[in-house]
């Protein structure tokens, strides 16, 4: 699903910019400190910067952080809809995104 999520963002290109988004996963700095914010509350050492959204890496583990905090079961449509939504996504608005996510993980 990540896989799909960077196609669908970024065609794959570490360094994509559109507006404040930046990276294959298009992240933002407001994630980042979502993040880091996450982190903290689990006492790990551990922070992310800015710069690491250029990182594929690094951009599927701020992914994961999001992902374990808020879709701890691992749904898969609230996954697709809540990167690309935010944590109050809504259905409707997220919907044509959610349809290019699976349709690449169809073929």
């Amino acid at each position: 699903m990540m896989e799909a999520i960077v196609q669908v963002e970024s065609h794959g290109n570490n360094r994509a910019k559109r507006g404040s988004s930046v990276g294959a996963m298009q992240i933002t700095p407001i994630l980042v400190i979502e993040c880091n914010q996450i982190l903290k509350r689990r006492k790990s050492k551990k922070r992310y910067k800015l710069s690491d959204r250029f990182s594929l890496s690094k951009s599927k583990e701020m992914f994961l952080l999001i992902q374990s905090n808020y879709n701890p079961f691992n749904n898969i449509e609230k996954a697709v809809r809540l990167w690309n939504g935010g944590l109050n996504y809504s259905v409707q608005r997220t919907q044509r995104y959610f349809e290019k996510v699976m349709n690449l993980l169809k073929n």
